[in-house]
């Protein structure tokens, strides 16, 4: 873990009380918590791997209480954690250097507009939320992930989370038309009016997006929203080798116009969750790998998605999903993968992308990498096979090592990939990003930060660090 101290901020304990006076008055006694063990449950990572400590957690509950929040730490030389459904997996919402954790998730306005098929949406709206509400009024939101029942449009869009679905919608920045947020100078900057074409200069949420709150704030966001596809299939397709897997995924790609998901994982994990969940297998014996397909669209997929899968050349077995509750038993397969990791051990969470090209040779790869620098270590496989993303999940190693980390992020710029896919650099990440990007362009974002945060308020330990 990287535990540098955050420059010109005050070390936990030392903030003048009349901050804390200061803050009650914008957000009321009862949304500043300052009792340790509340406190507490907002200082570690949902992996256990990152944990700090923090004097405070905020509860802004408006972008007019965020405004005055951002003043007031400009003034009294604070910074902030943003936080909001805390399902970061690369350290960025921890208090590593005692913060005061700003939570959002009391900004959960959401208001739909069937017509245009568009939503506002408070930055706290957790993402199950809205998608409900989209389904309810017709219409389905793009972007998920197995966190959906914790994670938050705002922290969707710190990341540029992206999910199961970036095949057929994108990622979370291909949604935004528009935010409103606080930027470090305090200044509010809104624009939702949800045009589809408005070529007024600057995109600014296309800036704030993935900016992993080193910015501004978003407090709330315009998102578009896609049309719904009412008839599903969900298949499980087995394979001997992972070369074999990465072939299928690619043709899939190809030849199945309604794919809208291809979700890739091995034996050991297909083991582990069955014995964390209680899942029986569903094949009659072990297979290297697999592939979790889903097809969607106005009319039945199925006789689409049996020619496919029947095209393929190396499929040892097939389980499809005849109803819906199977198919969500098929899904469970694949998105109990992180919460039965944990359960093993606490992980060092590596989520990587690699051109389509190299997929295959970094899955060949990477457990002799691991092995190379780590005996005691365990490699966990799975991800987004149509875009190239590997969750590389290491147990068996202390929080603070590192050399493992060092080395499968070495091995995916090696290959032409990225250091983080959707997860973020957070404080995990930040001393491999030149691995991905130049000098000049880690100059010019601490430009950016210099411009719209002079003075470090905001996630000052993020991304670029002290």
């Amino acid at each position: 873990m990287n535990r540098t101290v955050a420059r010109d901020h005050r070390e936990v304990g030392s903030i003048d009380p009349a901050f804390f006076a200061d803050v009650a008055e914008v957000v009321g006694a009862g949304q500043l918590l300052r009792d340790a063990d509340v406190v507490a449950g907002y200082t570690s990572d949902w992996t256990g791997r990152f944990a700090g400590a923090s004097p405070a957690v905020v509860r802004p509950g408006s972008t007019e209480e965020v405004e005055a929040l951002v003043t007031l730490c400009r003034r009294h030389g604070v910074a902030l954690a943003l936080q909001g459904g805390n399902t970061s997996l690369s350290g960025g919402t921890v208090a590593l250097n005692g913060e005061v954790v700003c939570s959002l998730r009391r900004l959960t306005s959401l208001e739909l507009d069937p017509a245009s098929g568009q939503a506002t949406v408070g930055g706290g709206v957790v993402l199950s939320d809205l998608q409900e509400a989209a389904e309810t009024a017709g219409w389905a939101y793009g972007v998920d992930f197995a966190s959906r029942g914790s994670a938050t449009l705002g922290g969707s869009i710190a990341t540029n989370a992206g999910g199961i679905r970036v095949l057929r919608y994108g990622d979370t920045r291909t949604q935004l038309l528009g935010v409103a947020a606080v930027l470090g100078t305090g200044q509010v900057v809104s624009h939702l009016g949800g045009l589809i074409k408005d070529n007024t200069g600057y995109h600014l949420p296309g800036l704030l997006c993935g900016s992993e709150g080193t910015l501004g704030v978003v407090t709330a966001a315009r998102v578009r929203l896609v049309r719904r596809a009412p008839e599903q299939v969900v298949a499980l397709l087995a394979f001997a080798d992972a070369a074999s897997a990465i072939e299928a995924a690619s043709a899939l790609r190809r030849e199945l116009t309604a794919l809208s998901a291809v979700e890739l994982f091995f034996e050991p994990g297909m083991t582990l969750v069955c014995e964390y969940t209680g899942l029986a297998n569903p094949f009659d014996r072990p297979h290297a790998a697999y592939l979790l397909v889903e097809a969607s669209d106005d009319h039945d997929p199925m006789p689409d998605m049996s020619l496919a899968v029947e095209s393929l050349r190396a499929v040892s077995a097939v389980a499809v999903a005849a109803d819906r509750a199977r198919a969500a038993e098929l899904w469970r397969y694949r998105e109990g993968h992180p919460e039965a990791i944990n359960h093993h051990g606490t992980p060092h969470k590596l989520d990587v992308s690699l051109p389509a090209a190299t997929l295959g040779d970094f899955v060949d790869r990477v457990h002799a990498v691991v092995a190379s620098v780590s005996c005691d270590a365990e490699v966990w496989l799975f991800g987004h096979a149509a875009d190239g993303n590997v969750h590389v999940n290491v147990t068996g190693l202390a929080p603070d090592d590192d050399a493992v980390d060092d080395a499968v992020f070495r091995l995916a710029a090696e290959l032409g990939g990225s250091v983080s896919a959707e997860h973020g650099i957070g404080t995990a990440k930040r001393r491999w990003l030149h691995l991905n990007r130049t000098e000049s362009e880690i100059a010019v974002f601490g430009e950016l930060k210099a411009a719209l945060d002079p003075d470090r308020v905001l996630n000052p330990s993020v991304l670029l660090g002290g």
